[in-house]
């Protein structure tokens, strides 16, 4: 079975959804569930009554009796489904539903509002919701992540550029870049909030007409109970701004799940073998024909799930555009892209977060490959050296350039440069190995890497 993969049962063979039975945690995918979402627009049903009822708007009595009805959960998924095929809309079918068991309060259900009233005030909870869950996902793999940089912060890496040797690192470095870029994400997530945890109970064009002199006494008040703001400036719907960029915050958290799984990917590459998943040898299969393979199937998985989730950010794009004050081209789609680009975002960084909480690291190998460029991934420090010592830096990179041509196996760049008169005569003996030596680099990147580390955990409060 595939990464997150869960047995089916013959009972449930009818899924058809992968969501359903192959990608995402039960616990995040039940903030969806039509339980849920009913749950979460009877209470904004019941806020709407209680807030009324302190304007003074309803009788107190009624607002009780309805907010009594939804906390007891004495509608039922099934009353409102009859009632939807019958009236063929869902928030009537829910307030239908909620009048029949209110008692004589029931009169009073649903007073002044509008559906997208219910509608984009209960998706404001299940965002809200979302963003908590996701929020403690990008902790995790921050802090994942920021303990792989801690640990190996010393431990020499080539770098690569262009898939070429560069200069080296170290690995701890490579892990703290990539922490770095987990943790902009959570800022973003943070800074975001204020904008998506909103909610509007102001009627038909968002004027609040409906609710005449005490429009904004209501909405306030109901928005206190739920634990969200109100928008400022909505039409019949709360601006699709917002939804848009959550979910395009949700693709530039896949964009960077992804650069961090190819990653893993090249360095588990056979020819570079410098860091793995973890593979469970007794029972784990790589392949049904090659016995050897040892795949990075997590990491793939990763790459392939955050490309459908960076795909699910256009249409809430696209919603923007609703036609004057609405029109109903947001409401089918977002019903698919939005819970789907949450339960997958949710499940790209738990995966991730065990990647790498996991991750077989080999200095041994990254030691090998070091050695293996024959001292060619040091001649910017003996480039800057003769220039420092009056060799114009063209000049300079010229003639290194020229030492480090077919460099083969047996001859080190530290042998061609000393008997080079070009090189030598600019250096006393063993200088030239000492400048091609890479502890100075790694020392910088492991300073580096214990400075992001710092700031990181003083951000987390660890």
């Amino acid at each position: 079975m595939g990464p997150g993969r869960r047995p089916v049962s013959e009972a449930n063979d009818a899924l058809f959804c992968p969501l359903e039975f192959r990608y995402g945690r039960p616990a995040v995918r039940a903030v969806f569930s039509r339980g849920a979402r009913l749950a979460r627009a009877l209470r904004v049903e019941a806020a709407l009554a209680e807030a009324e009822a302190e304007a003074g708007m309803v009788p107190a009595e009624a607002a009780a009796a309805i907010s009594a009805a939804v906390a007891g959960q004495k509608v039922s998924l099934a009353r409102v489904d009859e009632l939807e095929i019958e009236l063929r809309h869902d928030v009537m079918a829910i307030t239908r539903a909620l009048a029949e068991v209110s008692g004589p309060g029931g009169a009073w259900v649903h007073y002044g509002a509008t559906s997208a009233d219910i509608t984009d005030t209960a998706l404001a909870l299940e965002l809200k919701e979302a963003a908590s869950i996701l929020r403690q996902d990008l902790t995790d793999l921050t802090g994942t992540l920021v303990e792989l940089a801690h640990r190996h912060r010393a431990t020499a890496e080539v770098g690569r550029t262009h898939g070429q040797y560069a200069v080296p690192l170290s690995f701890g470095y490579k892990m703290a870049v990539c922490a770095a870029e987990v943790f902009r994400h959570r800022r973003r997530l943070d800074e975001l909030l204020p904008r998506l945890a909103v909610g509007k109970l102001s009627g038909a064009v968002g004027t609040g007409a409906g609710f005449g002199p005490h429009a904004e006494a209501v909405e306030a008040g109901a928005m206190a109970r739920l634990g969200l703001t109100a928008d400022d400036a909505p039409t019949q719907v709360v601006g699709r701004d917002r939804i848009a960029e959550f979910t395009n915050l949700l693709a530039l958290i896949a964009g960077t799940c992804e650069r961090l799984a190819t990653e893993v990917r090249n360095l588990q590459r056979t020819e570079l073998a410098e860091a793995a998943e973890a593979f469970d040898e007794r029972k784990q299969v790589g392949s049904s024909t090659m016995a050897q393979k040892r795949n990075p199937m997590v990491s793939e998985n990763v790459t392939s799930l955050a490309r459908m989730v960076r795909a699910l950010a256009l249409p809430p794009l696209e919603n923007m555009a609703l036609w004057h004050e609405r029109d109903l081209t947001n409401s089918a789609n977002e019903r698919i892209a939005v819970p789907h680009a949450i339960v997958l975002t949710d499940d790209i960084l738990t995966k991730l977060t065990g990647v790498f909480r996991h991750l077989e690291v080999d200095p041994a190998a990254m030691a090998r490959h070091l050695d293996s460029s024959r001292g060619s991934v040091m001649t910017e420090n003996l480039m800057l050296a003769m220039t420092a010592r009056g060799v114009p830096r063209a000049e300079a990179h010229e003639i290194l350039r020229n030492l480090t041509r077919d460099l083969v196996h047996g001859t080190s760049l530290a042998e061609r440069a000393s008997a080079s008169p070009e090189v030598a005569r600019y250096f006393r003996p063993g200088e030239v190995e000492e400048l091609l030596d890479p502890a100075s680099y790694v020392r910088a990147a492991t300073q580096k890497t214990e400075r992001i580390v710092a700031s990181i955990r003083r951000e987390l409060g660890q």
